[in-house]
């Protein structure tokens, strides 16, 4: 990390994608909201962002009402149709304050008390190149069908791309926000982040974190929308991998 890096270490946008999830999206805010608090020894300023895609329940009113104090941490920002997970996790990193991203879904499986883990492995990193800290899921709460095809996907998709990861499919991250805006955009690129990273020159580190069963609401992906997806968008990956360049060294004379 260079110097400008190194002195914003400490400051994060949290960024909450979500989708009709108006029965766990306040609960899940308080527990990040708490644990960013209660970390100042390794945070020094925070936001938090959730993007709502456009959802069809409550979920907006019900932050605008539970979060309406000027003292909260908390920006809520809407899409005016529903474009998907990726691209409500680009507006959020788009619309972030703070050089740090840490994203976690908006379903409460990820456990914001493991953001402290992310942010340890970010600060003891003295390489180079920008890491990606990388949940990886240990116990899986998930149905038979999310877990089986899950394996399916990860397991291809880390012989082919080689991303140094072996759970992607994790929401909770944390990276650069100028190395994701050099990430090429399209729809379900946040299954591939660690390839797009590594394709950027960045370094991968992987972290074990809990997960948890959703407490509210259903799923949103299904075999067709996260298996078959995922392997035809890893061919177009792939594609952005044998076309890439890191950037040309220039003199000035």
């Amino acid at each position: 990390m260079n110097g400008s890096e190194r002195n914003n270490e400490n400051c994060f946008s949290v960024v909450l994608p979500c989708y009709n999830e108006s029965e766990n999206i306040v609960d899940l805010v308080n527990e990040i909201a708490g644990v960013m608090s209660g970390n100042s020894e390794i945070i020094r300023t925070f936001e938090i962002l959730v993007i709502d895609d456009c959802s069809t329940d409550e979920t907006v009113a019900i932050l605008r009402a539970e979060f309406s104090t000027g003292s909260s941490p908390l920006r809520i920002l809407r899409h005016r149709n529903n474009y998907g997970q990726s691209a409500a996790i680009c507006s959020g990193v788009v619309q972030a304050k703070h050089p740090w991203i840490i994203t976690l879904d908006g379903d409460g499986q990820n456990d914001p008390a493991d953001i402290p883990k992310l942010i340890a492995s970010l600060l003891e990193f003295d390489g180079a190149r920008l890491p990606m800290i990388c949940g990886q899921r240990v116990k899986r709460q998930d149905s038979w069908l999310r877990k089986f095809s899950s394996k399916i996907a990860n397991g291809v998709r880390s012989n082919l791309l080689r991303d140094a990861t072996a759970d992607t499919g994790c929401g909770l991250k944390l990276f650069s926000r100028d190395a994701f805006m050099r990430f090429p955009r399209f729809n379900h690129m946040h299954r591939f982040l660690p390839a797009l990273a590594k394709r950027d020159g960045g370094h991968i580190v992987s972290v074990a974190v809990n997960h948890r069963p959703r407490r509210h609401g259903v799923s949103k992906y299904g075999l067709n929308n996260r298996l078959w997806v995922g392997i035809v968008d890893l061919f177009g990956v792939i594609w952005l991998q044998r076309r890439s360049f890191r950037g040309t060294e220039l003199d000035e004379h």
